[in-house]
Order: C-alpha cells, then sequence, then structure tokens
C-alpha cells in the first residue's frame, strides 16, 4: 500500500506519529501484536481497509 501511495516508510511514520523502527517491524511481520489505534492511523493516512494490509498466517508449532 505504501508504494501504491508513493510514501516511503519515513514518510508514513512520520504522520501516524510512530517510530520508524517499529513501523519497521510491523512492515516485515515481526511483531507479535498491534494497537487498533494504529491499525486504524495507518489505514487512515494510506486510505485502505485493514485487510489490505493484514494476512494471516498460522504458526507453526
Amino acid at each position: 500500500m505504501m508504494a501504491r501511495r508513493k510514501m516511503t516508510l519515513s514518510e508514513l511514520a512520520e504522520k501516524v506519529d510512530i517510530t520508524p523502527a517499529n513501523l519497521s517491524i510491523l512492515k516485515t511481520g515481526k511483531a507479535k501484536a498491534m494497537r487498533f489505534s494504529t491499525l486504524e492511523a495507518i489505514c487512515k493516512v494510506l486510505e485502505c481497509q485493514p485487510g489490505d494490509l493484514l494476512e494471516y498466517q498460522e504458526e507453526k508449532e
């Protein structure tokens, strides 16, 4: 979605008011959780729905 909006990680981080490091963790899929307020802010800035950003992946045992 960032590429579609021609937005860099730094620009999105600034607009969402989150550190670039934390946004990078979210982007790479390494985060274990995310606040709904953060998800809402990202969706608002990128003009998208949560389903455009999230994908369910079953954890390996």
